[in-house]
């Protein structure tokens, strides 16, 4: 386990036992408060369990205060709190600030146990990281090693039972496989050989060899670690905005109340006792409590459905804005699409090679890429023959294709702008068009510059794409596709899912300059993709998106990931986020008006607002922010 995993524990951990030492303190000062008050002949008895419902209710929030001005400089609210039941109870009002203490103590004990319950679902990925694997040795044994010193390459043994300790390829046997760590998805997967298979995942009933491809440092169960990491402790702007004010308001609160407490005694002959109380009062009602709650335990409680949903979100930051998108940019292969194209038709010029031989080099060359459509070839060409001819060298030219050189031949495999200088037969380039005006990828394959063939490829189209895009569409939210993919096939593509435009032949700096542009016309613009080439584009995005299955480029530069590769997802994110735009603003007005109504009525002699019902409305009011934060736990 990595260092920040164990520090993610630790702090699981931690928090798991201040959650119930809170609980525990709150029951105390609840404990304390009632001995106090049964007590029939008030006196020093009394007092002291007053005192010590004191102690054990405040020592967290004091604690919290001290850290905090020590740490930041600044002060907050559980100053003001403090404040005001130690000056309740210098002029006797020994209850009155016990009812503060006691209400204020249970809080914050819920104001814990609502992060705790919200971050429960990520803490418990760590949880699920395997330590040690069985790694096979060259002559058949078995060997107990830790998870970071496996190098790809190297063949695991994972027993029935067991969760899969690195990210792999199935090499024998079949199972199936409970993937809902990763990608929250209940059902599990069945595996066969060929397969890919996830660190954390739990087999079934089979036993897997498995064949390492990453390091765990590299595997997606520690991108997803670490985006948890960033989920934890980043802070959205409505919150930071919050913060920032706490400590003026809390200054201009105490400068208020000093004021309060000197003026009237001095310029108006006021009792000075109850000008005092007045000001504990105004310094109980005046604190910002409620305000301060209503954003974290909302975007924390989103976060954690997100992620129990499939969604990894880098901080809160996404999820707070994603509903204000009002403009997304989607590739096509592997997010419109499947990824998964497959070898349709194929068309040979009269210079040609034979075709077995032609698909003996295509699958030599193309097995070197991880693109799809290189994949599909080498499938394609393998239910041809199971030869492949050794390759000198591949030059990958992006955007393009790929040159190799086999001997003395130089071949030339990737779209039309590649092989453009080729003199093409006039049946090719109308196979061509009518190739991608139904919605194929057509690749040309060209040997020293001499035509060869055509192989065409159709990739279908996602069962939600059509859906994804006509709910964004109702929202006004406009969508382009943004692809390297000829006029035609971006088209058809296009016309099939209902986008609102479509931009063809892109590079990823022409998708970058794309980009800029949705942001200059519509403002906060939305990147999806799953390829090296889309995460210039998904940088550039205010918001980018990563399908889980895309590349591990994409998935670190994404600030969103889809862990099942599903749009429906984005769906559901866009739904999380307007839902918390509504609850915040809920919380905050709601805070607000409950502390200017408070405020009002403390100055308000006909009303005599008292301590007691000051603590009531205030963190009453806390709690409720607390608990309709808690609602964006509920999909």
């Amino acid at each position: 386990m990595t260092a920040t995993s164990v520090s993610s524990l630790y702090r699981s951990i931690n928090s798991s036992i201040t959650i119930k030492n809170r609980e525990l303190f709150a029951a105390l000062t609840g404990g304390f408060f009632l001995a106090a008050g049964l007590i029939t002949d008030p006196g020093t008895l009394s007092v002291l369990f007053y005192v010590l419902s004191y102690i054990t209710g405040g020592y967290y929030k004091t604690k919290e205060g001290l850290l905090d001005m020590i740490h930041n400089r600044s002060l907050n609210v559980e100053i003001l709190m403090l404040l005001a039941a130690v000056g309740a109870a210098s002029i006797g009002f020994w209850s009155e600030g016990a009812i503060l203490i006691f209400i204020f103590a249970m809080s914050g004990a819920l104001e814990t146990y609502t992060i705790q319950k919200s971050e429960k679902d990520l803490s418990n990925l760590v949880k699920l990281a395997p330590m040690e694997a069985e790694r096979i040795t060259v002559d058949g044994n078995t060997v107990t090693v830790s998870v970071e010193s496996l190098r790809p390459g190297d063949t695991i043994l994972v027993k029935n039972g067991e969760r899969i300790p690195a990210d792999g390829k199935v090499m024998t046997g079949n199972s199936a496989i409970d993937e809902s760590a990763i990608t929250g998805e209940p059902v599990p997967v069945e595996k066969q050989q060929g397969d890919a298979v996830y660190t954390g995942t739990m087999n079934g009933t089979g036993s897997l060899t498995v064949e390492v491809t990453k390091e765990n440092k590299d595997s997606l169960f520690q991108k997803m670690i670490q985006l948890v990491e960033e989920a934890r402790l980043s802070r959205p702007p409505s919150q930071q905005l919050i913060e920032r004010i706490e400590g003026p308001y809390v200054i201009t609160v105490l400068i208020a109340v000093t004021l309060m407490m000197a003026v009237p005694p001095l310029a108006f002959n006021s009792p000075v006792q109850e000008t005092f109380y007045r000001a504990m009062v105004l310094l109980v009602v005046a604190s910002p409590c409620a305000v301060v709650a209503s954003v974290m335990p909302a975007l924390l409680s989103a976060v954690s459905t997100g992620a129990r949903h499939g969604i990894l979100s880098k901080g809160g930051i996404p999820i707070e804005q994603l509903g204000r998108m009002k403009a997304i940019a989607v590739d096509k292969t592997g997010t419109l699409t499947k990824g998964e194209p497959a070898v349709t038709d194929t068309f040979l010029e009269k210079e040609a090679e034979n075709n077995i031989h032609l698909f003996e080099v295509l699958a030599g060359v193309e097995a070197q890429s991880s693109h799809p459509l290189a994949e599909a070839v080498v499938r394609y060409a393998a239910s041809l023959s199971p030869n492949r001819v050794i390759v000198d060298s591949v030059t990958d030219h992006t955007g393009h294709g790929v040159e190799a050189i086999i001997g003395t031949e130089r071949w030339l495999i990737g779209n039309e702008a590649l092989t453009a200088h080729g003199s093409w037969s006039e049946e090719a380039r109308a196979t061509h068009l009518a190739w991608t005006k139904s919605g194929h990828t057509v690749i040309f394959v060209m040997k020293d510059d001499i035509p060869q063939a055509l192989i065409a490829l159709k990739d279908e189209i996602r069962p939600e794409a059509v859906q994804f895009i006509q709910e964004l569409k109702r929202h006004n939210v406009h969508t382009v596709m943004i692809t390297g993919d000829n006029e035609q096939t971006a088209r058809a593509i296009a016309e099939e899912t209902g986008l609102d435009a479509w931009i063809s032949k892109c590079l990823p700096a022409k998708k970058v300059e794309e980009i800029d542009k949705l942001r200059e016309e519509y403002g906060m613009v939305v990147m999806v993709g799953d390829g090296v080439n889309d995460a210039p584009a998904m940088a550039k995005a205010d918001i980018g998106i990563a399908m889980g299955s895309g590349t591990d480029v994409a998935i670190d530069t994404a600030d969103l990931v889809l862990m099942k590769s599903e749009l429906s997802k984005i769906r559901l994110a866009f739904r999380l986020s307007k839902r918390l735009k509504r609850i915040v603003t809920q919380n905050l007005i709601f805070s607000v008006a409950v502390i200017l109504m408070l405020i009002t009525a403390n100055f308000l002699p006909q009303l005599h607002l008292t301590l007691p019902l000051g603590v009531i409305g205030h963190e009453g009011s806390t709690i409720l922010v607390i608990l309709n934060g808690l609602r964006m736990l509920k999909a």
